[in-house]
């Protein structure tokens, strides 16, 4: 269930600030989106898998406080980040 180097790559170089960077909060939010995306239909197909369940819980509260962190630190760029993603975030 983990992203192929493609997509990834992808990611990257879309949300990325500059070459190679896989640190920023952009970047961190945009590759949990989209691990989370493949997970929740993953989920949907196979519903007793717990282990999966408390997996993805732990993604949405780790990019809950990523998001808010991008909040605090530059709005411009967190409202630019959640339209382009699709995500809500209060």
């Amino acid at each position: 269930m983990a992203l192929d180097q493609d997509l990834k790559a992808n990611i990257i170089a879309k949300y990325g600030r500059k070459e190679g960077d896989t640190g920023s909060a952009e970047v961190q939010i945009a590759l949990l989106s989209e691990q989370i995306k493949i997970l929740t239909e993953h989920l949907k197909v196979f519903k007793k898998d717990h282990s999966s369940r408390l997996g993805l819980l732990k993604m949405v509260g780790k990019r809950k406080k990523l998001l808010s962190y991008l909040r605090g630190k530059d709005y411009a760029r967190f409202t630019k980040l959640v339209e382009d993603l699709g995500i809500r975030a209060k």
